[in-house]
């Protein structure tokens, strides 16, 4: 009697102790697993491969076209033709932003979401409970691979109209004024729009809910919000498309509502960080 009840009592203490030894997963361990899921699908690579050249050529298409057509210009249009920044909108053009732009918030978007449709979610919550570490890892993986992409499309598109324009001596150096800031301000428009995307995805948790709900925000409202209205012009300011639209401004154009390019930098810093905040905090508490 005395041997089973030691031996029953003593039962417990291994699986206690496997149970305490059990390490948990480091924070760099969920960024790692979430950088492997993100490769691991084709359609990810494919995607960013799509929008590069996309967003290249068609800033490249530009400016060839600007190259092949220079004789027709009349002799005051070419003497003003770099003194009224066209080389600078030929680099970056407004409509390969709009293209980048959907296209990023789509990637991004599509990393929650898949998960949420095929059921991934659920076994990567069940491993890992704490459901705010897991996306806040996909914020690091989401913002990091974004930010290269945007770096590596802004500096291939710059140099590329730049080269090609030069034939005609109408090209510019990176250090011309207001070009940098154009680099730069396009390179960031890439990992606002991806974590924008993040955000309405794990909110939204449906493909086409959250698709639509991208060309909304990023596309349709800076349409809608004009720059000739006071308060229209405030609501346009405050999205991520105005402010691109104004750190890109080449020379003095003169607008109805004028704004700061450190009121734009802050507009980026401010949607970037507020779409991680709600993509890491719309886990928990609901069902998955």
């Amino acid at each position: 009697m005395t041997d089973t009840t030691a031996a029953g009592a003593a039962d417990p203490v291994p699986a206690a102790r496997g149970r305490i030894a059990e390490p948990r997963a480091r924070f760099r361990d969920l960024v790692a697993a979430e950088w492997t899921k993100w490769w691991s699908l084709r359609s990810s690579g494919w995607a960013l491969v799509a929008t590069a050249l996309t967003v290249v050529g068609l800033n490249g298409g530009m400016a060839y076209d600007t190259y092949r057509y220079w004789s027709e210009r009349d002799t005051a249009s070419r003497a003003d033709f770099v003194r009224d920044g066209i080389p600078l909108s030929i680099a970056f053009s407004t409509n390969a932003a709009m293209l980048l732009m959907p296209a990023l918030s789509a990637i991004g978007a599509t990393t929650i979401v898949g998960e949420y449709r095929t059921g991934l979610i659920r076994t990567t919550f069940a491993a890992v409970p704490a459901r705010r570490s897991v996306l806040a890892a996909k914020v690091c993986v989401v913002t990091a691979v974004s930010t290269v992409f945007g770096a590596a499309v802004s500096v291939a598109s710059f140099g590329l109209t730049q080269a090609v324009l030069s034939g005609r001596d109408a090209g510019v150096a990176i250090d011309h004024p207001g070009a940098l800031r154009l680099v730069v301000a396009s390179t960031l428009l890439a990992p606002v729009s991806a974590l924008v995307g993040l955000a309405l995805g794990a909110v939204l948790r449906h493909t086409a809910a959250t698709m639509t709900a991208n060309v909304l925000v990023l596309l349709l409202l800076p349409l809608v919000f004009g720059a000739d209205r006071y308060w229209a012009a405030v609501v346009n300011h405050a999205l991520p498309a105005g402010a691109w639209t104004r750190l890109t401004a080449v020379g003095h154009q003169p607008v109805t509502h004028p704004w700061t390019a450190g009121g734009a930098w802050t507009v980026y810093a401010v949607w970037a960080v507020a779409a991680a905040v709600v993509a890491v905090a719309s886990v928990q508490g609901r069902d998955q």
